[in-house]
C-alpha cells in the first residue's frame, strides 16, 4: 500500500479517516444553515486515474469508486459491493466468477455491467503504468464477460487471494466512455459509482465530495458530502484544526503533534484523538545495484547496528513499536527473524560480520529519503539512523532527500537509490501482502529480488489454500529468508491516530483493513 502507501505522515501514526460532513447535513448555527465537515490532510492524490496509482490516492478512490468487493468495516475477508455475489468455480481457485447487481451505472449515466468491468481492469495491465497496481494483478490470464452480468476471471496460476485485490481500490471500477482502454485519463475529472461523486477538485488544494444518489453498494453513508483539504505542512494543519478551520486530520500527524492533541494542558480544546491498531510499517530497501550494498556482508552489518528501540523512543515517542519482521503483528504469520538473527543492536557483532568479509574501512553509502507524503518526522528519522551507524566507525552516511514524492518515486522505481525507505499500507488483510510485492524480476520497489524459493514454492503454495489462517507456516519460512537476504529491512509498526472537533462521531469506524477512510461513517453530532 501504497503501500500503497496504506501515512500518519511523519509516522505511520495516523489513522485514515476520512471525515465526512454530517448525515443530511446537521445544522450548526442558528439559522439552520448545512455545514459541510472539512478533514485536513498530507496525503494528496498522485494521479487521480486509478490505472497509475498505487499510494496514497487510494483513500480517495475508496470513496468514489466502487469495486466488485469491499471490506466493511470490522471485516478482513471481502464482501460483496458492486457484485451481488463471487465465488471460485473450481477447486484449483484458478476461474473466479462474479455476478454483479442488476441496474448500476456510473455516475455520468453509463451502465456498470460485465463489460465494464473487464474494460476496467484490462486497461490496468494495457497501460502498465510504472506506478499503478498492475503487479496486483500477476495471477490473472484473461477477463471474459459471457453474460450482461457476469464477469470471469481466467487466473494462470492458483490464487486465493485474488478476491482481495478485487476488494481493493487496485480494481476500481470506471466507464468506458470515460476512461480510455490504452492510455490514461487526461482531462483531470473523475467519475465513478461509489458512495461519493467528486464535485469538484484543486490539485493539491482540496477535493470537495457530495453523495451520489444513485449508489447502490454497502457502504451507508452518514452525511451528504465532505470537503477534503490538501496540507504541505501538519503543523499547519494541526493549527487548522485546533483554529476549527477544519474538522479532522489524518495522514500526516507527526508524534509531536499527536501528543500535544492528547495532552491534558493541550490549547487544543475541544479536540479528540481516537486511537486505532495500526498495520503501517516503515522499512529501508537495501539496493544491491549498488556495489557495496551488493556485499550481503554490509547488509547484514546495517541490520546489526540499527537499534529500533532507540528510534521509536527518540522519533516517534510511543505512537510506533519495533518491527523486526515485514509481515506485522496482528497478521496470520507474523514472526520475528530480524531479532532471533541478529538481536539487539551490537558494534562488536557488526564488526566482525564486515573483517570476516574483508572489510577493514568505512563503508560509504547514500541514504535517500523524502518527507513529501511521509512528514518531516522522517527527516528526524534518518537523522537517527546516521548517527547510529556512523557512532559504530564502520559507516560513513550521506543523507539525501527529494523534495516531492513523485520525484523520490520516480528515483526508486529507476533503481537510482543504494538504499532508501518506504512505508506500507496493506493492500488487503493478508500475509502475501507483505511479501509478494516486495520480490519478483519487476517488484514495487524497482529492485529486483528473486527469490526461487518464495517465488516458485512459498506463494504458489499459500494461494492454493482458500483458508487463510492456514498459510502461516509459508510466511514464516518467507520471513526468515527476508531475514538470512537482509534485502528490506523493517524498522516499525505504526499506530492510526485520527484527531478531530469533539463534535464528530464515527472517527473510530472511518478505518477500513487497509486503513483507507471510510467517509460516509463520519457524522456531525446534532448536539454537544
Amino acid at each position: 500500500m501504497f503501500n500503497r502507501t496504506r501515512c500518519l505522515q511523519t509516522f505511520a501514526a495516523v489513522a485514515s479517516i476520512s471525515l465526512l460532513a454530517g448525515c443530511g447535513l446537521f445544522s450548526d448555527d442558528a439559522e439552520g444553515e448545512q455545514k459541510q465537515i472539512v478533514v485536513g490532510t498530507m496525503s494528496a492524490p498522485s494521479t487521480l486515474d486509478p490505472a497509475a496509482a498505487w499510494d496514497g490516492s487510494w483513500e480517495l478512490y475508496r470513496n468514489v469508486f466502487q469495486t466488485l468487493l469491499s471490506f466493511p468495516t470490522g471485516s478482513t475477508k471481502p464482501q460483496p459491493d458492486a457484485a451481488q455475489n463471487c465465488e471460485f468455480t473450481d477447486s484449483a481457485n484458478q476461474s473466479y466468477r462474479c455476478t454483479l447487481k442488476k441496474g448500476l451505472k456510473f455516475s455520468d449515466g453509463e451502465p456498470l455491467d460485465a463489460k465494464a468491468v473487464k474494460h476496467s481492469l484490462d486497461r490496468i495491465r494495457t497501460i502498465g503504468a510504472k506506478s499503478g497496481p498492475k503487479d496486483l494483478f500477476g495471477s490473472l490470464e484473461r477477463i471474459e464477460a459471457p453474460e450482461p452480468l457476469v464477469v470471469v476471471f481466467h487466473l494462470k496460476t492458483s490464487d486465493a487471494t485474488f478476491p482481495f485485490v478485487l476488494g481493493s481500490p487496485a480494481a476500481s471500477l470506471v466507464p468506458p466512455k470515460e476512461y480510455p482502454a490504452d492510455k490514461l485519463r487526461q482531462d483531470g475529472k473523475l467519475t465513478g459509482s461509489g458512495p461519493y461523486v467528486l464535485e469538484s477538485y484543486k490539485d493539491g488544494g482540496e477535493a470537495v465530495l457530495k453523495g451520489y444518489a444513485d449508489y447502490q453498494g454497502f457502504a451507508q453513508r452518514r452525511n451528504d458530502g465532505v470537503t477534503i483539504r490538501y496540507f504541505t505542512d501538519s503543523a499547519k494543519m494541526v493549527t487548522a484544526l485546533k483554529e476549527k478551520e477544519i474538522d479532522a486530520t489524518y495522514r500526516g500527524l507527526t508524534a509531536a503533534e499527536i501528543k500535544d492533541l492528547q495532552s491534558p494542558d493541550s490549547h487544543a480544546k475541544g479536540v479528540q484523538v481516537v486511537e486505532n491498531v495500526g498495520t503501517e510499517i516503515r522499512y529501508l530497501i537495501l539496493n544491491p545495484k549498488d556495489p557495496a550494498v551488493a556485499k550481503p556482508a554490509v547488509r547484514q552489518a546495517i541490520a546489526q547496528l540499527i537499534d529500533r528501540g532507540a528510534l521509536v523512543s527518540k522519533v516517534y515517542q510511543g505512537t510506533a513499536e519495533p518491527l523486526y519482521s515485514m509481515v506485522p503483528k496482528g497478521v496470520v504469520g507474523h514472526k520475528t527473524p530480524f531479532y532471533d538473527r541478529f538481536g539487539q543492536a551490537d558494534v562488536s557483532k557488526a564488526k566482525k560480520i564486515l573483517k570476516d568479509a574483508g572489510i577493514t574501512q568505512p563503508v560509504e553509502l547514500n541514504f535517500w529519503y523524502t518527507t513529501d507524503r511521509y512528514g518531516p518526522a522522517t527527516a528526524a528519522e534518518f537523522t537517527e539512523l546516521k548517527r547510529q551507524l556512523e557512532e559504530s566507525q564502520l559507516f560513513k552516511i550521506n543523507l539525501k532527500t527529494q523534495p516531492t514524492w513523485k520525484a523520490f518515486q520516480d528515483g526508486y522505481q529507476n533503481g537510482e537509490y543504494p538504499v532508501f525507505f518506504r512505508g506500507w499500507f496493506p493492500d488487503f488483510p493478508d500475509p502475501d501482502n507483505f511479501i509478494a510485492p516486495f520480490v519478483g524480476k519487476e517488484n514495487v520497489l524497482g529492485t529486483p529480488y528473486e527469490s526461487s524459493e518464495i517465488l516458485t514454492e512459498l506463494l504458489p503454495k499459500s494461494r492454493r489454500e482458500g483458508d487463510r489462517s492456514a498459510v502461516a507456516r509459508e510466511f514464516e519460512r518467507a520471513q526468515q529468508i527476508f531475514a538470512e537476504d537482509v534485502r528490506l529491512l523493517p524498522l516499525w509498526q505504526g499506530k492510526l491516530y485520527v484527531g478531530a472537533r469533539e463534535d464528530i462521531a464515527g472517527a473510530e469506524r472511518a478505518l477500513d483493513p487497509q486503513t483507507a477512510m471510510q467517509m460516509w461513517e463520519l457524522y456531525r453530532k446534532t448536539s454537544w
